[in-house]
């Protein structure tokens, strides 16, 4: 009899059966000495005190620093409340039910708070950890309780059914403490990122007005800029450019990868790891195939990027393609790339990226317009060097966005395993932070 546990299998079916180690419910196995109660014994639901604003109410309650709370976060900020102490919100309608193993669908929140009718509100009962009862609801698989084809809506009455694995109280404290131990550890690296990218705004703010002599400067139509660098129209710094490929969606399958804006737009560098392919006649690779130290521009804004967003194009690993929302350029010998990428996402060149977004092209970018723009260019040693330091800061937050997502699936998997039993805290000499004492 397999003793693995998995939060798919976490729904309400009445059988049950009992192996003396192990209940095995509909909601998985886990230690038999563990009880199964209805969330209603572990919670108290205070749904009825849960009251919506509109946004002209929520106008009226400002300015204000108390956060006004929905289905899935901090939707706005007031001045008033209606709860004040620790709280766990579980989407009601409008949350991430489908994709409850990557994102979230229960959140805890603490302090003075205002709820609208898009979340449940549950208040952990005597005898139950908050943050355990949080955790086992986090990333929880609730599809079979929702309803509804268009907007999924988890409902009181349905909610009221759910049931939750309950070990011992010193357990649950143990179990909450590790999981909360991961999550701070993320939200740390987190904070670094945050901190890498304000560092690097302020450090681009500065090279790109001031150079890196810090010298003389001038006011240019592109803004204050070093009075040593020139301003060209960006196609006298162009070698070729070219629209990408335009390919229906039947098309794709095997083949060559192609870049989309959803994966050549991150961070400022294109990224392959997850890419559609297609196959591609011989002309075709020649035409669209893309170069090391190619730049990618955004021709339409989307979800994931802004239209005339940039991206460095680095060494590939087999030939990749580009598709029709993007413009590919190739610069000259007279423009580092690199340099390049990071003018445009800079206070200057996302400054002229925008009057042609806003004036001239309704909308996109034209190429046209793209090629007609007036760019800065400094000396070639300065472009190599401003390129090398902006360039510290991208690696800095690659790195913190990798460290993140190993954090991630360690949590996952660990949630995982805890709250199945299958692995026991019960002899684990674990310090209980006080935070988790006060709540259960």
């Amino acid at each position: 009899m397999s003793e693995e546990a998995t939060l798919d299998e976490f729904t309400d079916v009445d059988s049950e059966e009992n192996d003396g180690k192990h209940q095995i419910t509909g909601f998985g196995t886990f230690p038999s000495e563990w009880d199964k109660k209805a969330i209603t014994t572990c919670a108290k639901i205070r749904d009825s005190e849960r009251i919506p604003l509109n946004s002209q109410e929520r106008e009226e309650k400002k300015p204000g620093n108390i956060p006004y709370y929905g289905a899935n976060g901090v939707l706005d900020y007031i001045d008033e409340y209606i709860f004040d102490s620790e709280l766990i919100l579980l989407a009601e309608d409008g949350g991430h039910f489908e994709e409850y193993q990557e994102r979230p669908i229960a959140y805890r929140i603490s302090g003075k708070s205002w709820v609208n009718n898009h979340a449940h509100i549950l208040e952990a009962r005597d005898g139950v950890v908050t943050d355990y009862l949080f955790y086992s609801l986090e990333h929880r698989n609730l599809v079979p309780y929702v309803s509804g084809s268009t907007r999924s809506k988890l409902t009181q009455s349905m909610l009221r059914k759910v049931k939750i694995p309950s070990p011992s109280l010193p357990e649950q404290r143990k179990i909450a403490t590790v999981l909360y131990t991961v999550d701070r550890a993320i939200e740390k690296t987190v904070e670094m990122r945050e901190q890498v990218e304000r560092v690097r705004a302020g450090i681009a703010q500065d090279l790109f007005r001031n150079g890196i002599s810090q010298g003389n400067t001038k006011d240019t139509w592109l803004g204050e800029i070093p009075e040593d660098w020139d301003v060209v129209p960006f196609s006298e710094i162009v070698n070729s450019n070219r629209n990408g490929l335009y390919k229906s969606k039947d098309a794709y399958g095997e083949g060559y990868p192609i870049a989309k804006m959803g994966n050549a737009l991150e961070k400022r560098t294109l990224d392959m790891s997850s890419a559609d392919r297609l196959e591609l006649t011989n002309e075709e690779n020649e035409k669209y195939g893309l170069k090391k130290g190619d730049l990618i521009f955004a021709r339409r804004a989307q979800e994931v990027s802004a239209a005339g967003d940039c991206c460095y194009v680095p060494e590939l690993d087999e030939l990749t393609v580009f598709e029709s929302s993007l413009i590919r350029v190739r610069l000259s010998e007279r423009a580092n790339p690199r340099f390049y990428t990071q003018y445009f996402d800079s206070p200057v060149g996302s400054r002229s990226i925008d009057r042609i977004v806003t004036e001239t092209s309704i909308s996109g970018v034209a190429t046209s317009d793209l090629l007609d723009l007036k760019v800065a260019v400094p000396s070639p040693t300065e472009q190599d060097e401003i390129a090398s330091i902006m360039w510290q800061f991208d690696e800095q937050e690659k790195a913190l966005k990798k460290e993140i997502q190993q954090y991630k699936r360690l949590k996952r998997g660990i949630q995982q395993d805890l709250l199945s039993g299958n692995i026991r805290m019960t002899d684990t000499n674990i310090e209980v932070p006080d935070k988790i004492t006060q709540h259960g």
